[in-house]
């Protein structure tokens, strides 16, 4: 009896501890590879909730650099996070409510457009208010604003993508009666999964763009500075250290190169499920990540149990759905936006009569002097736009149709895209002075290496979605690659061109605020523009000025939208459309 009951438990735990026995070196490296985010998890808590300390010393040694990366990282995926929770609410309700659309993408346009120093002054200052004790304040305060730099290009991608859903993907699901979560679930979402993979890349990227200003902020003679690899930069640059600058510089491309491989190559990998195609693709991407996963028995074993457990799951007995519930679903969902849309619309417009009030004071030649610098600012940013077409396009379709290719560069596009370009901007001026070339023009090779991006990223994501049958078309037919790029490549990726150009725009008019007006070496350099205004506003603290020229910066971008942009996306939408 006793031998029986020792057999019975021998063998229950011998099933239990199954997976941890004959551990191999995958299996520790999973462990090894959770017990270190679980150490920095801690940490980062530790700093968070902390008490808060008058100034930060920034320590330049090369050995905090580990930790400083570690707390820029962990702030831009808390962020992309939420970013992606705004992205998924946002873009479904624009695209499904025709009457919540036209608030929403204006809106949009004009939350894109106002830039990071119109959101940080007060953001700052309020977080701070509640919680004078601790860190979380700041600490919210900087993510929140490399949210601003990630959410809105990753919402017009998923919108754009809710808007172009096939029409006979629609139509079965209307004859499968989906409801509209299986629907999103099953149809819209996975549609625009590639676009919004390569997006949040992207966006990820325009995230990192500002990271020296949210880690390093300062209004006036308070100093609200965070440790981080932004703040360590900034303070090397304002000592002009060259080794600390060359330690920060290493420190982001090997943060970027982690996030690529740990992160977003296995996300490629995996969208690849969605594509909507009849054909097989060449070469398919991999990820080494994803390979040493499976080999891990660990791995194997709780995806055992989860797929056992959903199996018990499914065997019950689910009731069909009633349609009196469906419709009283319906009722309700709709209230609920009904009243979501009014309570925005009353921030709206309260927001805009405190806004109005605010800026009644600035007299008419201020004004004047606002217009002429917004409209230098958009010449430039327009020759920054069309100056990163010129090269972004011919590239992205190099990279996007070659399944190779795209293995081989996109760790490196996303190497590049990601790194922020304020932190090669000392070196871009230095340059530009020795060629005796002022800010006056430099400004938008600044701009440029800040926004091109935006478009190479869609133009890959576009020539990567194009269905194979067409391209194994226009090989039967013997297109020469002029009248392929004319007759299928254009066509097909303009409707994400279009959305590269506006985002790109977007990030041209955000990045008009470091490249017209940057401290170098202890030296303001400046140039005549709306971006430089803003700027100069922010550091003077003077938040009038600053109010004025975010809403001239907003008020110029959404005038262009609905003029240009808009026009253009009914273009895309209507002529060049593969699924219309």
């Amino acid at each position: 009896m006793l031998n029986r009951i020792i057999d019975t438990v021998w063998g229950q735990a011998n099933a239990l501890f199954y997976p941890f026995r004959r551990r191999r070196w995958v299996d520790l490296v999973v462990i090894l590879m959770g017990c270190a985010l679980l150490f920095g998890l801690v940490q980062l808590g530790q700093q968070w909730t902390g008490a808060k300390r008058p100034v930060v010393d920034i320590d330049l040694s090369p050995r905090s650099l580990p930790l400083y990366t570690f707390f820029s990282m962990m702030r831009g995926l808390v962020a992309y996070v939420i970013s992606l929770g705004f992205t998924l609410v946002y873009a479904y309700w624009a695209a499904k409510d025709s009457r919540a659309e036209k608030l929403l993408v204006p809106l949009l346009d004009i939350l894109q457009s106002i830039p990071v120093l119109g959101f940080m002054p007060g953001l700052v200052l309020a977080l701070v208010a509640v919680f004078p004790h601790s860190n979380l304040g700041l600490e919210l305060a900087a993510i929140l604003m490399i949210f601003t730099g990630q959410a809105w290009n990753m919402t017009f991608s998923l919108y754009h993508s809710l808007k172009s859903v096939p029409q006979d993907l629609q139509e079965a699901a209307t004859v499968y009666g989906f409801t509209w979560w299986e629907r999103l679930k099953w149809v819209e979402l996975p549609y625009g999964t590639s676009g919004l993979v390569w997006n949040s890349m992207m966006s990820m990227a325009g995230g990192w763009f500002f990271l020296m200003i949210t880690e390093a902020f300062k209004l006036g003679d308070q100093d609200f500075r965070l440790p981080g690899l932004g703040s360590y930069m900034s303070v090397a640059v304002e000592k002009g250290n060259g080794p600390a600058m060359l330690s920060a510089i290493v420190a982001m491309v090997c943060m970027i190169v982690f996030l690529d491989q740990v992160l977003w190559r296995p996300v490629v990998v995996w969208a690849q499920r969605f594509r909507v195609e009849e054909t097989a693709q060449g070469e398919q991407p991999r990820s080494w990540l994803l390979r040493l996963l499976r080999r891990s028995r660990l791995v194997r074993w709780l995806e055992a149990r989860r797929a056992h457990r959903r199996h018990l799951g499914l065997g019950r007995t689910r009731p069909a759905p009633q349609p009196r519930r469906a419709k009283r679903a319906g009722s309700i969902q709709r209230a609920v936006a009904n009243t979501a849309l009014l309570a925005l619309l009353a921030v709206v417009v309260w927001a805009a009569v405190s806004l109005v009030h605010y800026l009644s004071a600035i007299p008419g030649r201020q004004w004047s002097f606002l217009a002429k610098a917004g409209g230098l600012t958009l010449v430039r940013v327009l020759v920054s736009t069309a100056l990163g077409t010129l090269w972004a396009v011919p590239a992205g379709l190099a990279i996007g149709l070659s399944p190779r290719l795209s293995r081989i560069l996109q760790p490196v596009v996303q190497v590049a895209a990601s790194f922020p370009a304020p932190m090669l901007f000392p070196v871009v001026i230095a340059t530009l002075a020795r060629f005796h070339v002022g800010l006056d023009y430099g400004c938008v090779l600044l701009m440029l290496l800040g926004t091109q991006w935006y478009i190479l990223f869609n133009v890959i994501a576009g020539a990567m979605a194009i269905p194979g049958d067409l391209k194994e078309a226009a090989t039967s037919f013997q297109l020469s690659w002029w009248q392929r790029f004319k007759a299928l490549y254009l066509p097909a990726t303009f409707p994400y061109l279009v959305t590269g150009w506006v985002t790109a725009a977007g990030g041209a008019w955000n990045a008009s605020i470091v490249a017209e007006y940057y401290d170098f070496h202890g030296e303001t350099l400046k140039t005549f523009g709306l971006g430089a205004t803003v700027s100069q506003a922010a550091y003077e603290r003077n938040l009038t000025l600053l109010a004025a020229g975010v809403l001239l910066m907003s008020a110029i971008v959404v005038i262009f939208n609905r003029l240009v942009w808009k026009p253009t996306y009914q273009l895309a939408h209507t002529r060049y459309s593969l699924t219309k």
